[in-house]
Order: C-alpha cells, then structure tokens, then sequence
C-alpha cells in the first residue's frame, strides 16, 4: 500500500484543511493540463487518489491502521505557539492565531476570532500578514467554515478580496470554479433575508466592482434595487432596476 501521506506530503496527523491544501497544491503541480507534461499523469493519478483516501473517515481508518502505529512518538513540547499568541493582542499575532487554529481542529475558534477582530478593528485585515498564497488558501477554508455556521456576510465579504487576487496572480487556476461557485452560491441564496439590508447593499456593491458578467451584475443590480425600495429610495431602486435591464437586453 502507498503512503498516501507520503504522497501530499504532509504528516499523518494533518487535519483535514491541511489535506486539503496539499492536495490543491499537488494537483497544480501535476495536472497534465496545468503541468503542460503528459508524463506527470500518473503522479495526478497517485494524488487523486491519496486524496481521496485520506478525506474519507472510513478509508482513512483502514489506511492510518497500517500506517500509523509507527509515528505515534512526537518530541516533547517545549514552546506552545498557541498560548504565545494568545497573550498577543497586535494584528500580526491574531491574523496568525486565526490560521493556526484554522489549521489545527479549532474551526469554530478561528471563525469567532475573525469576527471578533472585523468589528473591534475595522482596518484588520487578513492579506497583510501573510503571502499571497497563504492568504488565498487560508482563507477560502476560512470562508467555508464561515459558511458553514452561517456567517455569510464576513464570508462573502472575503471570497471578493479571494476574487481579486486571483485575478492579480492567477493561483487558484484549475480550482477558480469552485471559488466562484461558492462566491455565487453565498450571493444568491444567503444574502437576501440572512443579513441586514445595510450590509446587503455593502456587500452587492462590492460583488459589482468585480464584473462577475451580464447575468450576475443583473442579478446584484435587481437585488439592489429591491433594498433601495424597501428603504424608500425610489429614485436610486429605479435607476438599478433600469440597469439592469439594459444588461439583460445588451447581452441578447
């Protein structure tokens, strides 16, 4: 049996976000259609697989059974690098401790903390401490565990700043879909009735700066102009809905 870890190249007691990660990192690196190099294939193959093994519990089970009992010895602990930043209160260390935790089974942590830091610290921002690859990898596990506890606003706010980037320096690539699919999922159906309408306006005028394309800048421009209704300004809810018809009717 291959050593699927081995394979990622990551350590066997790797969460599942870590898995994740490598196996993105990988699959950039071996997809005949990235690499450019038929003969990388089966090296594709072999992470394909790893991967699958590893991101389902019962086959992970079977596999660690074999593997495991030969690296259940770790060094001793002489420095807790979580403890050290929590007795931090600068940006740096908390943007770090909201990646650690990430990455190391505290999920509900991390999510908390970047909320607590959006609405204590309004220039707190994520990008600044990290590469751009860790910010964008990171980060998009942070967006789905947002998701996940309905945290839509903070998440839909960050896979924007994931869009840019991405347009920028082109790092995702093969897996720019399934951002965007994500983006579009969290628009059109947890935004409208999930968060207030201040926040909605906040976040479709932002999801407009990105020209996503006609079908979605019409849809954001409707959903704009139904706020503006609401909230009574009926010269601003026109103009939208004008808008996007003459998007709609262009794109003909």
């Amino acid at each position: 049996m291959e050593d699927c870890w081995k394979v990622l190249g990551i350590r066997r007691d790797a969460t599942l976000t870590e898995i994740r990660r490598a196996y993105r990192k990988r699959v950039k690196k071996f997809h005949p259609d990235a690499s450019g190099n038929p003969e990388t294939s089966e090296e594709f193959r072999r992470v394909v697989r790893a991967y699958e093994i590893l991101t389902d519990a019962k086959t992970r089970k079977i596999f660690d059974s074999s593997f495991l009992e030969h690296f259940r010895r770790r060094p001793p602990k002489s420095w807790d690098y979580r403890e050290w930043l929590l007795e931090r209160e600068d940006d740096e260390s908390r943007a770090k401790l909201i990646f650690f935790d990430l990455t190391h089974a505290r999920e509900s942590e991390a999510v908390r903390e970047y909320k607590r830091m959006r609405t204590e610290r309004t220039s707190f921002n994520l990008r600044r401490w990290f590469t751009k690859e860790e910010f964008m990898d990171y980060s998009f596990i942070l967006c789905e565990e947002m998701i996940l506890r309905e945290e839509y606003y903070d998440a839909a706010m960050l896979l924007c700043q994931i869009i840019e980037l991405e347009r920028k320096y082109e790092y995702f690539r093969l897996f720019f879909p399934e951002v965007l699919e994500l983006f579009r999922n969290v628009m059109r159906r947890h935004i409208e009735g999930k968060i207030s309408d201040e926040l909605a306006l906040d976040f479709f005028e932002s999801a407009l700066e990105l020209r996503l394309g006609k079908a979605d800048d019409a849809f954001i421009l409707r959903k704009m102009g139904e706020i503006y209704a609401r909230i009574g300004d009926w010269r601003t809810s026109k103009i939208c809905h004008e808008e996007a018809d003459r998007i709609l009717v262009n794109s003909d």
